[in-house]
C-alpha cells in the first residue's frame, strides 16, 4: 500500500478508532512546554543550545527555548515518517545539516514531538556525539517501543498522536479520492 499523501494523512489518522489515537491541542503544547521546562530546570540541566528535530520538533523546541530562556537554537531535518504509522527503512538526514562548530563545551537539548521508534532521535544523538559536551533529549510523547529513553517526557502513550500543527491537510492539498 502506498503511504498516504499530505492531504490524506489527517483523514487517515482521524479514521483510526478513538482508542488508537490521542489528540494534542495548541493549549496543551504550551502546558507541555512549561512542564518540560520545569523538569529540565529542576534536574539542574542548563542547555546552552536547543536543537529542534524538523518538522515536528520545531514548535516544541521553540516553546522550550522561550520557557528556558535559551536563545541559541538550531534545527536538523530528519525524514522518517511518510504517513500514519508508515516510515522509511531508516531515518534520512536532510540538508542543510547544522554546523556544530565551536560548541564542544556546550550542553545541547535535543527536542522532538514524539519518540515513537526512537530511530530519529538515535540518528540525531549520533550526529551530535563528540561535537558537544553533553546531549539530553526532550519529547512531548514517548512510546513504549522507543529505543531511545528520553530524559524529559511530557506524556507516555502507545497511541497515534495527532498534533495541532498536522491535524489538518496542507493548504491547497488535493483531498484524497474516495
Amino acid at each position: 500500500m502506498d503511504a498516504p499523501g499530505p492531504a490524506s494523512e489527517a483523514a487517515t489518522a482521524a479514521a483510526l478508532p478513538a482508542s488508537d489515537r490521542e489528540a494534542m491541542s495548541w493549549a496543551q503544547l504550551g502546558e507541555a512546554a512549561r512542564e518540560l521546562a520545569r523538569a529540565v530546570h529542576a534536574d539542574g540541566y542548563a542547555p546552552d543550545m536547543i536543537l529542534g528535530v524538523a518538522r515536528g520538533g520545531l514548535l516544541p523546541a521553540a516553546s522550550l527555548g522561550y520557557a528556558l530562556g535559551v536563545k541559541n537554537t538550531c534545527a536538523m531535518s530528519v525524514e522518517f515518517y511518510t504517513g500514519v504509522d508508515q516510515r522509511l527503512d531508516v531515518p534520512m538526514v536532510l540538508p542543510p545539516v547544522p554546523q556544530l562548530v565551536d560548541v564542544a563545551h556546550w550542553r545541547l537539548l535535543i527536542v522532538d514531538d514524539v519518540a515513537d521508534t526512537g530511530a530519529t532521535l538515535e540518528v540525531v544523538e549520533r550526529f551530535c556525539a563528540g561535537k558537544v559536551a553533553e546531549t539530553r533529549t526532550a519529547v512531548l510523547y514517548e512510546k513504549p517501543a522507543s529505543i531511545v529513553k528520553c530524559d524529559y517526557v511530557w506524556r507516555r502513550t502507545d497511541r497515534w498522536v495527532i498534533f495541532p500543527w498536522s491535524a489538518e491537510p496542507p493548504v491547497g492539498a488535493v483531498p484524497p479520492s474516495p
